[in-house]
């Protein structure tokens, strides 16, 4: 369900809590993650509603893709459900669901974060 300016009413992230109370405040900028966890909850939200920026500012610099903002992100993939399987205090192991063509698809990933001046940042994949 969605809210004013095409905005989801529930978070995307699959917290059951409201976008803005949620991941909006992270996306905008108006706080930080305060976890790993957090963050990477954040940017899957991100990648579902097109925040190109907040995976930017949340990507550390040695590994975020060169092209990120110019090219945008891959349209072709409707994010549709993550699920957290476990997660320590820098890595976060996830399921990203998602549809290409009507046909539904698995992202899995184990991502590993780090702090950089104070804010958690998304490095890489460990698998």
């Amino acid at each position: 369900m969605t809210g004013p300016l095409g905005r989801p009413t529930t978070c995307p992230c699959g917290s059951a809590a409201s976008y803005d109370s949620c991941c909006g405040p992270l996306h905008r900028g108006a706080r930080q993650a305060g976890t790993a966890v957090e963050l990477m909850r954040s940017r899957y939200s991100a990648f579902v509603l097109g925040e190109v920026d907040h995976l930017f500012r949340t990507w550390h610099p040695r590994t975020r893709p060169a092209g990120l903002v110019e090219d945008g992100l891959d349209t072709s993939r409707t994010w549709t459900g993550l699920e957290v399987l476990g997660h320590g205090e820098d890595w976060v192991d996830f399921d990203a669901h998602y549809t290409v063509d009507g046909v539904a698809g698995v992202q899995h990933e184990r991502s590993r974060f780090e702090q950089r001046a104070g804010r958690w940042v998304y490095v890489d994949a460990l698998d």
